[in-house]
């Protein structure tokens, strides 16, 4: 029997040949990303079904689950059309009888002879005129005990008979995330047949010292295996799923707490402020003042960039408050502190990358950037843009630029991680919009130089709960209130269907907006016929909160069939319009991005390539078509484009969502308040529950199995509380072995994954 780390990553068809073929272990691998036994043992049932009492087979109820106490009568197997078989069987009770039936499920004609008795559960449904049980589940009586049962007479029989099968009908029966590939029954089945064929995972050793299980209260690890997926009593598998989600939260927050601790002794190059150089330079340059909290999150930052030890640190502040200023300072920071295989009198220092989720945000960074710096700093600093489906001449020319250490500032999407891209002296890594990159891109970025500081950014406001499970290995600073003198944005919910005339005056409101001399965006879900945008460059929209809540009932509002109907109204003609989306080329998109800046496009209709970064001030008003097929932080962001200069803003969400339904709710939230920490608070109790990690972990904590940061905030509080006791009492953690092999091994494997990307 191999250790307890070596089996639990084995792979399932190489420790249980015969039992997990090659076909299933590729089946469950395609469907749910299952590979090792661990994998298996983690792939938890969704729910759990009560059989409920005996029901005789004489007028079962259609529609309803029932179990029944029955015998086999015959069995027989066939061809379908569509291809694939059809296994029937006969079953009776001695007074009615009814059948079962198996698609492609042949090796059951094996247990189900005739003769055999057993206890059958299942879902009534007719058909052509005869009631059936469709894939049922079933426990057949050993034919020994049968035989045993029978002398000892009819009664008592009968009476064994119904107590086994009451045993059988309390026992919960495991659910199982299902495709049409692998259906609930075939991962039960898997579980079952790799116990049977010697899994003993009661013998399992456990990662979690035995003191901490005593602690918490929670069972070890292979009974809470075992009763999760094999329960005898519905008692069995919540006792189990408490300890199972305790050592969710714990090991999550151990890994996390774990890659804080080894970043923080790594070694990387100090780079302190100087004085009276290119930052005070940058400073006397701006045409406003610093707020106190952009001034405290900058001294920060200042301090742990002068330190030798790497910065890891997360920056969240709300829409428009000025995190992009902040970065810039930490960036000039750097550039004017030279690394330690400079000369001492070299005229500049280090480098820094920004890395942004879209080309759009991007070239609108490097806008910023360059505007900010002025013609003098621009000179000295030299930023290059770098993204992938920039011109192969002007590509070439940033890369040399980057590589011989002449940019200090390159801003460019995941191009950035491409294996062609080297850094001359990668001081600073500006991660911006953080949610919709990883640890994985973190850290191929990272290799690129001598562990370099790194600082992430959000204007996604972050519940303090999906921060530890998301962010723990990151500190955090925040910028909550936007610079003065903004004039402020409203927000209203516009329901089209009960209020058509109010979606019609949004449209009017939009054209005295424009006859004032100012511009308007329109935000669309789709581009055209329905074909949804979900992001740029592959990234993906929101991974935090897209809502999923409302069907496809309807077309979804497009870009393309906006610009054809506000161009077929009259009062319209003389309206300036554009489109921008995440398809044009990159060269279309900032012509169109730097004319609508330039007071040249009136109205713009576009999709969530607009969402973030963004910053054209004389836009006061936005119109967001099928509000509801974007989630809370979306529209946040979204309307984060309006209200930036000297007019107060204005945002109208057309929506079909019905009253009451959870879509709905978000608009309404988003519509009553500007304060997007309160929003997500709020957003994070709608949401319920979901894959909130997305892509921000690597190592095996990429999804969430059954912890709910909505819900489980206190479990997480108080894993983190005794992760970070146990790694200060035994940092090596010397007393927990298994744990520390555990991490081990994810690190390997993410190193391994990370070395491959660069």
């Amino acid at each position: 029997m191999p250790g307890s780390l070596e089996l639990m990553n084995a792979e399932l068809d190489r420790l249980l040949p015969g039992v997990i073929g090659g076909r299933t272990a590729e089946a469950f691998e395609k469907a749910f990303g299952l590979q090792t036994v661990r994998d298996l043992l983690w792939h938890l049932p969704r729910r759990y079904h009560e059989r409920g009492e005996l029901t005789p087979l004489a007028g079962l109820p259609i529609g309803e689950h029932v179990t029944v106490l029955a015998q086999v009568l015959d069995v027989r197997s066939r061809q379908i059309q569509r291809g694939g078989s059809l296994l029937e069987a006969r079953i009776t009770d001695g007074v009615g009888s009814l059948r079962l039936t198996f698609f492609n499920q042949a090796w059951r004609a094996k247990e189900l002879v005739s003769g055999a008795r057993g206890i059958f559960a299942g879902k009534v449904s007719e058909y052509r005129g005869q009631l059936q049980l469709q894939h049922p589940d079933y426990e057949l009586f050993d034919t020994a005990d049968a035989n045993a049962i029978s002398r000892l007479g009819q009664e008592k029989s009968q009476q064994l008979d119904e107590a086994a099968a009451m045993a059988f009908a309390l026992r919960p029966v495991p659910i199982y995330p299902a495709t049409a590939r692998v259906p609930s029954w075939v991962s039960q089945r898997a579980v079952e047949l790799a116990l049977e064929a010697g899994l003993d995972i009661g013998e399992l050793e456990d990662p979690l010292p035995k003191d901490l299980r005593k602690a918490v209260g929670i069972i070890a690890l292979g009974p809470a295996f075992e009763m999760v997926h094999q329960p005898e009593h519905a008692r069995d598998w919540r006792i189990a799923r408490d300890s199972l989600r305790f050592r969710e939260a714990f090991e999550l927050q151990l890994a996390l707490l774990d890659r804080r601790r080894r970043a923080a002794a790594l070694t990387g190059t100090a780079r302190p402020a100087g004085e009276g150089g290119l930052l005070a330079m940058f400073d006397a340059g701006l045409p406003f003042t610093l707020t106190p909290e952009q001034l405290d999150a900058g001294d920060t930052i200042a301090r742990e960039l002068a330190s030798a030890a790497p910065m890891h640190r997360l920056l969240q502040g709300e829409v428009g408050s000025g995190k992009t200023v902040v970065a810039m300072r930490a960036m000039l920071q750097v550039a004017e502190a030279p690394a330690e295989h400079q000369a001492p009198d070299a005229m500049l220092g280090g480098q820094s990358a920004l890395l942004a989720p879209t080309e759009v945000l991007a070239a609108q960074h490097f806008r910023s950037i360059t505007e900010m710096l002025g013609p003098a700093l621009t000179e000295r600093l030299h930023p290059v843009l770098l993204t992938s489906k920039m011109p192969v001449a002007e590509r070439r020319k940033a890369l040399l630029a980057v590589a011989s250490g002449q940019a200090h500032i390159a801003v460019g999407t995941h191009a950035l991680l491409s294996k062609g891209v080297t850094f001359y002296d990668l001081g600073l890594i500006v991660v911006d919009e953080q949610h919709r990159f990883g640890v994985e891109q973190r850290a191929a970025l990272r290799l690129k130089g001598n562990n370099p500081h790194v600082l992430v950014m959000t204007a996604t406001p972050i519940p303090r709960t999906v921060a530890l499970t998301v962010f723990g290995d990151l500190e955090t600073s925040f910028i909550r209130r936007v610079p003065p003198g903004r004039q402020g944005i409203e927000s209203f919910a516009v329901p089209v269907q009960e209020r058509p005339r109010w979606a019609e005056r949004a449209w009017l409101r939009a054209l005295e907006e424009i006859a004032a001399g100012r511009q308007v965006y329109v935000v669309c879900p789709a581009i055209s016929g329905g074909k949804r945008e979900d992001g740029d460059e592959a990234l993906g929209g929101d991974q935090f909160d897209r809502d999923t809540s409302t069907k496809e009932t309807v077309e979804l509002a497009s870009v393309e069939r906006t610009l054809e109907e506000l161009g077929a109204r009259s009062d319209f003609r003389d309206v300036r319009m554009a489109s921008l989306t995440g398809a044009m080329k990159p060269d279309e998109k900032d012509r169109v991005m730097r004319a609508f800046a330039a007071g040249k496009i009136d109205l713009l209709v576009a999709t969530t390539v607009i969402e973030v970064g963004v910053n054209v001030p004389n836009a006061s008003m936005m119109i967001v078509r099928d509000a509801e097929r974007f989630g809370v932080s979306q529209l946040h962001q979204l309307r984060g484009r309006v209200g930036r200069g000297e007019h107060a803003g204005l945002c109208l969400m057309l929506t079909n969502a019905a009253p009451g339904t959870v879509a709905r709710e978000r608009i309404e939230a988003v519509a009553a308040t500007t304060d997007g920490f309160e929003l997500a608070e709020q957003d994070l109790q709608l949401r319920r529950e979901g894959d909130v990690l997305g892509t921000a972990q690597s190592g095996g904590h990429s999804t969430l199995k059954l912890l709910r940061v909505a819900e489980h905030g206190e479990l997480i509080e108080r894993a983190r509380e005794l992760a970070a006791d146990l790694l200060e009492r035994d940092p090596e953690l010397t007393s927990a072995p298994l744990l520390a092999a555990q991490l081990a091994e994810e690190a390997r494997q993410a190193a391994l994954a990370n070395i491959a990307k660069s």
